[in-house]
């Protein structure tokens, strides 16, 4: 096996591998991952028998902790968007923040919507309502792109059940529903200031010409003909999996064991917990869908199968690096480098972000290398995940999907994209782990920290 120094250079060629792979050969990342975990794997002296087993068991492993939930969530989402419910929630937080503050509330907004929705389809749903509001204000439309844009990626980076938090608290052994609670402690600020503050200043220097000519590249809404949902119903159903999840911690911290906190424990697991709520929405919204389930199912197991596969597949190659013990010789480096182990966790995470274009396949690469070694480093296992997820908030490139669908529904250009939306979720993710560090000064005083 390779020692020393040598891990760090053939972690970095494979991590350079991965990116020649998906960047500019354009290959798959499920294909790139797996082929650069069974070479990484070759060069780390790994025996020819084992790395078979090594592979396997990571893409296992990983599923079995998110596997089932991320297709819960997409069918949850699917059914949510289908019935109407995204669209009340928008509506009824903006009613709430009023027009002047618009782009507040529609980052709030995203916030929400985020936690079962995925990014890209969220930001294709809510689009019009973008345009609508720019119209409706006089306020750049940059404005409310941005305020839109950055509060999804916040919560698609920090918050569970979305895949990417979701494996970073399992790697790091967080307590899922604490880390839901102080992801959204970092996530409401880190979102205001990235996308609502900046947004509104970046609105006021950008000038976007021919907003009216949006309606020829959104999307256009059908027709509803059945019964409309309320608000009310809408935002029950989005808390119903959280609240299911939360009342399992706070029943685990506050009552002692015994009858009544084993059957919460079991209703608030995230997978019986998602799994409820999936079932009371396939009952509760039937009247608000005029889609037939049977497409909606098709929909969710297209995108399902794919984001499992990539997800194993980063698990594979977090595998690999982390049984080549590279992991135990980071942290010798570290303590040379007098680096935080937050900060280092942010900028690993970061680097991968913006490399790679996918914030779930950053997420997973770091936490599954510095994730089991949260108590060797000394730091909290819920501080140090958020501390990687906030690395995976900003600096989307071209060579990330969210990053043209923000282009094209945004109707900017591409410097004008990166103005806004790039600079914007960067900022987001240095304001996240600003509140990472806040809350770690109170690390003796918070539960679970």
């Amino acid at each position: 096996m390779v020692e020393g120094n040598m891990l760090i250079v053939i972690f970095l060629l494979s991590l350079a591998a991965l990116f020649f792979l998906i960047l500019k050969l354009k290959v798959e990342p499920f294909m790139s991952l797996i082929a650069v975990a069974l070479v990484t794997a070759i060069f780390l002296g790994f025996p020819l028998a084992d790395i078979p087993g090594v592979v396997a068991t990571g893409f296992g492993t990983t599923l079995i902790g998110v596997g089932i939930l991320i297709g819960l969530g997409i069918i949850f989402g699917q059914l949510l968007g289908a019935s109407g419910a995204i669209e009340k929630i928008a509506e009824a937080v903006l009613k709430l923040f009023g027009v002047k503050r618009a782009a507040a509330g529609l980052s709030i907004t995203g916030i929400l919507v985020s936690i079962p929705v995925f990014f890209d389809a969220a930001f294709v749903i809510l689009s019009g309502l973008v345009k609508s509001l720019s119209k409706k204000t006089g306020i750049s439309i940059v404005t409310f792109v941005t305020a839109l844009g950055v509060g999804l990626i916040v919560t698609h980076s920090m918050i569970p059940p979305t895949p990417g938090p979701l494996v970073v608290a399992e790697n790091t052994g967080a307590d899922l529903g604490l880390f839901i609670i102080y992801g959204l402690i970092c996530a409401i600020p880190a979102t205001l200031i990235g996308g609502y503050f900046y947004g509104t200043f970046i609105g006021k220097r950008i000038k976007v010409a021919d907003v009216e000519g949006m309606e020829e590249e959104l999307p256009v809404e059908p027709t509803k003909t059945g019964k409309e949902i309320s608000t009310g119903l809408s935002l029950a159903l989005l808390a119903l999996p959280i609240g299911l999840i939360l009342l399992n911690t706070v029943t685990k911290l506050w009552l002692p064991e015994g009858q009544l906190t084993t059957v919460l424990g079991f209703i608030g697991d995230k997978n019986v917990a998602l799994f409820i709520s999936v079932v009371v929405a396939l009952i509760v919204l039937r009247p608000y869908i005029q889609v037939p389930y049977s497409k909606l199912y098709d929909e969710a197991m297209n995108s399902a199968g794919m984001i499992m596969l990539v997800t194993g597949a980063g698990g594979a190659f977090g595998a690999v690096i982390s049984k080549s013990g590279i992991g135990d010789h980071l942290v010798i480096t570290m303590q040379s480098w007098s680096m935080p182990v937050l900060l280092l966790a942010f900028v690993f995470s970061q680097i991968l972000r913006a490399s790679l274009g996918s914030a779930t396949v950053a997420l997973i690469t770091t936490s599954a290398i510095l994730g089991p070694l949260a108590t060797e480093l000394g730091a909290s296992p819920v501080l140090l995940g958020l501390a990687i997820c906030a690395g995976a908030i900003g600096l989307s490139l071209p060579n990330d999907s969210g990053f043209w669908v923000v282009n094209k529904f945004g109707r900017l250009t591409i410097p004008q994209t990166l103005q806004a939306w790039t600079i914007g979720g960067f900022i987001a993710g240095l304001s996240a782990l600003g509140m990472v560090y806040i809350l770690s000064l109170f690390s003796g005083f918070l539960p679970g920290l």
